[in-house]
């Protein structure tokens, strides 16, 4: 077994066609988010920081159903690779039910009880009520989004990212011709601000299940079981939690301490500016990051593809070679971060945002930080998020990507941020130690190979 790099072409052809879809479609989530900043954004800085707020339970649920993609992926791309279209109906059904209680709490809570959930997140009293009206709204948008994420999911893990790229393409376009209308009251409608853009993402969202049902109804690729879907059985329930619920777990658990990191920055001294330049910064992180995402889905597609058809001899190889061309492309994505941050962003994209020299100051160093880590967030994220899961190798996954994060980080931007009041300079090098503390981790178990494993086997 060599251990360089592939040099197959064969292989390049085949990682571009499944990248390239994902890419496609997180880049339509990511310019929709990117949109959505800079419509709110000409509302002023106290409503992007608002909306930012609102966004942090917003954020939560889309980790967890992320987390129920990359779980049930665990278990679809293995059973794709063994041509099991049974155990892979009866897993999305698993993941449906889940997703649809999930997602019905997060919206209960906050359509019932916004104000007082704002206020947990941050105690500028201006920002509060903004933020709620807000996430009343948006928060049932999600009930349609969870369904529409797992199926559009499962098909990623069964080689057929495009669905996901024409359903988020039809979505964000709808999305922000909404935003255009309903924010600021254009073709005769009312200016609703805020509420407006909520009630944009909430007909953006019924729409992608609407034509996720449709899909379901017509595809004969993999036609829908609806008995298997509705009763899943207890194997594959089992399966499902010991493999795929630490995925969740992880997701959730994850996307709460990202989610502090806001709260944090809600409770510091100039929280407007602060959460006005993370609503940017976040956005161009995501922009940034596409392609490597995009490279992590494909690894956990072609690594659990390749164990599930008995090829474990190439595993090794495969994931080494995508580690490579992710590091790279990182590298080369930080690099002209940074530059853009300092040189061409200060005269273009600071002034469209509204932001002001305090927010604009804040944004460009956000912006020279995620550079900076790229490189070593890339190689981390592709190990976790793609070559561990995809191997079975969940809980190791887990432990990497949650211990750092939980107790070097999070203490760290906490004691900086609200304890010795350093400021956000001193928070982002406490956000930035959870790649670091990651990275040997990942080097070890990479090498280690023990991340390898067939879960498809009966008893396993």
């Amino acid at each position: 077994m060599r251990l360089g790099i592939i040099r197959e072409r064969n292989f390049y052809r085949e990682t571009v066609l499944l990248a390239v879809p994902i890419l496609l479609q997180n880049l339509c989530t990511t310019l929709l988010g990117l949109m959505d900043t800079f419509m709110v954004g000409r509302l002023g800085e106290e409503a992007l920081a608002a909306v930012l707020v609102a966004n942090i339970p917003v954020f939560l649920i889309q980790l967890i159903v992320f987390g129920l993609q990359s779980g049930s992926s665990v278990l679809i791309s293995q059973f794709w690779g063994k041509r099991d279209y049974d155990a892979i109906n009866r897993v999305i059904g698993v993941c449906c039910y889940v997703a649809g209680v999930i997602s019905a709490l997060f919206a209960g809570v906050m359509f019932f009880l916004p104000e007082q959930l704002m206020g947990m997140l941050t105690d500028n009293a201006a920002l509060v009520p903004i933020a709620a009206d807000y996430a009343r709204i948006v928060g049932i948008s999600y009930l349609f989004n969870s369904i529409a994420g797992v199926y559009v999911g499962a098909h990623r893990s069964m080689e057929n990212p495009k669905l996901g790229t024409a359903v988020f393409a039809l979505s964000m376009c709808t999305n922000i011709f909404l935003n255009w209308v309903l924010i600021f009251g254009n073709l005769g409608a009312p200016a609703l601000g805020v509420e407006g853009a909520a009630l944009a993402t909430l007909c953006s969202r019924v729409l992608e299940l609407v034509i996720v049902l449709v899909h379901a109804a017509v595809s004969r690729r993999f036609p829908l079981r609806l008995r298997l879907l509705l009763c899943p059985g207890g194997v594959i329930l089992k399966k499902f939690f010991f493999y795929s619920s630490p995925v969740v777990l992880n997701e959730t658990l994850w996307g709460l301490g990202t989610a502090l990191r806001k709260v944090i920055m809600g409770h510091m001294e100039g929280s407007t500016e602060i959460l006005a330049a993370q609503a940017l910064a976040g956005n161009i992180e995501s922009l940034c990051t596409v392609a490597i995402f995009a490279l992590g889905g494909t690894a956990a597609i072609i690594v659990g593809r390749e164990i599930g058809a008995g090829r474990q001899e190439h595993v090794y190889e495969v994931a080494r070679t995508l580690l490579v061309l992710s590091v790279t492309c990182s590298l080369v994505i930080g690099i002209l971060l940074i530059l853009c941050s300092r040189l061409l962003f200060p005269w273009t994209v600071y002034p469209m945002f509204q932001l002001s020299p305090e927010g604009t100051s804040i944004a460009a160093m956000m912006l020279t930080f995620i550079g900076v880590y790229l490189p070593v967030w890339a190689y981390d994220t592709v190990n976790i998020v793609g070559i561990f899961r995809g191997g079975g190798d969940v809980r190791a996954a887990s432990a990497i990507d949650l211990g750092p994060l939980w107790f070097i980080s999070l203490p760290l931007s906490a004691l900086f941020g609200l304890v010795v009041e350093w400021g956000i300079y001193w928070v982002y090098v406490g956000i930035a130690m959870e790649q670091f503390g990651k990275l040997g981790f990942c080097i070890s178990r990479f090498r280690s190979g023990a991340w390898i494993r067939d879960i498809t086997e009966v008893g396993t």
